[in-house]
């Protein structure tokens, strides 16, 4: 029988390291969100990281603008965007303040609230498919710009937190480049997830946008 996932919240030191240690980190923990209508828990299972005003796949790449100014900390915030001007995506601010790195969650299995996260996601087949991908676990989540800059150290006043959970060991971990990223940031090997887990979602490759004629 396995452990129960640990219940301690992570402190603001654990974001305080570089990305690229904190993204496969992530794997496992519990991600707590808050909301009127009741709490709701996702195990992450996939994450991609981005490195910043170093990475031209980063938001971040061409310097602080409105759009994304959490980004560049203080770590342990949230950072919420807007993309397709459909979807909204949930990332975890990482490193020193001005440093401007973060990591995408891209998917999980929702352990708590499961009902909540179904009223929200009406297309999902089963409960596996309830967050598989960001724009659907933002979905599943409740998660908007309004919490663009939310503490996840704050305690359980915030709408968001993380705890401890369970650890993924390192052999139990892929990576590889991240998905639908393009240009000089296509192959880097930022995306890490838990291997055969069945909420992870697909790799695609970059497809450049046609312009109509």
């Amino acid at each position: 029988m396995s452990a129960r996932p640990d219940r301690t919240p992570l402190p603001r030191s654990f974001f305080d390291r570089p990305v690229l240690t904190v993204a496969p980190d992530l794997l496992g923990r519990t991600l707590v969100r808050r909301t009127p209508d009741g709490p709701m828990e996702l195990r992450i299972t996939e994450v991609e990281a981005y490195e910043g005003e170093a990475d031209p796949g980063s938001h971040a790449y061409r310097g602080r603008t409105a759009r994304n100014a959490s980004m560049f900390g203080p770590p342990g915030h949230a950072y919420v965007y807007f993309i397709y001007g459909m979807w909204f995506s949930l990332n975890l601010v990482c490193g020193p303040p001005g440093h401007a790195s973060g990591v995408l969650l891209r998917a999980g299995e929702v352990t708590v609230g499961a009902e909540l996260a179904r009223k929200r996601r009406v297309s999902a087949r089963n409960d596996r498919e309830l967050a598989k991908g960001p724009a659907r676990l933002a979905t599943a989540l409740a998660v908007d710009r309004s919490l663009d800059g939310a503490d996840l150290c704050s305690g359980t006043d915030s709408p968001l937190s993380l705890l401890t959970g369970t650890p993924v060991a390192p052999d139990l971990r892929s990576h590889g480049p991240r998905t639908g990223v393009g240009g000089a940031g296509a192959a880097h090997p930022y995306r890490y997830w838990i291997t055969d887990d069945p909420t992870v979602s697909p790799y695609r490759a970059h497809a450049p946008r046609r312009r109509s004629t």
